[in-house]
């Protein structure tokens, strides 16, 4: 397991680099772990029309003729802003689903933020909340979404999360 600041210490990687959450949708990260169970790097080079990456790493791709959109985000609390940003991103990669192409999200295990995304761009393709969590962690891992601040963004709306995070007088 690699130890990642302010993530959970029995989290365990992930046993693939990317999973395909639906068709042309998939969710990834920087790290896996082989099925002898080492860690490895995950380079994206022209898998993907689209990388979207909300953590990065140098050397990790994509390729130069890959899309690539990045806004690197804790995996934490947002801000009102970053929220915005991840709905910007979920259509984003709605638009490119529409348009055919394919879509890799990735974080640094591929598990919250980018499942974040992924499962903004799937409510506003009409699943319910509860549908895309549980979409994402049969399609990636029971460990995605394991952060319950970001959950609730989901169930609350990324809109009314980020009016209500203004509020904040601590933010």
């Amino acid at each position: 397991m690699t130890k990642i600041p302010g993530k959970e210490s029995d989290v365990p990687e992930p046993q693939s680099p990317w999973d395909e959450i639906s068709p042309g949708l998939w969710m990834g990260g920087h790290v896996w772990n082989d099925p002898a169970g080492e860690p490895r790097p995950v380079v994206v080079a022209d898998e993907f029309d689209l990388v979207i990456s909300l953590f990065t790493r140098s050397g990790h791709g994509p390729g130069p003729d890959t899309e690539h959109l990045v806004a690197e985000m804790p995996d934490s609390a947002l801000t009102a802003g970053q929220l915005h940003t991840v709905g910007g991103l979920a259509r984003a990669a709605s638009r490119a689903l529409d348009a055919g192409r394919t879509i890799l999200v990735r974080c640094h295990s591929g598990y919250n933020r980018s499942g974040l995304v992924v499962a903004q761009c799937l409510v506003e393709r009409g699943l319910a909340p509860a549908e895309a969590i549980a979409l994402i962690r049969r399609r990636r891992s029971p460990w995605a979404l394991h952060n319950a601040v970001f959950t609730a963004y989901l169930a609350t709306g990324l809109d009314a999360s980020a009016q209500l995070t203004e509020l904040d007088p601590l933010r």
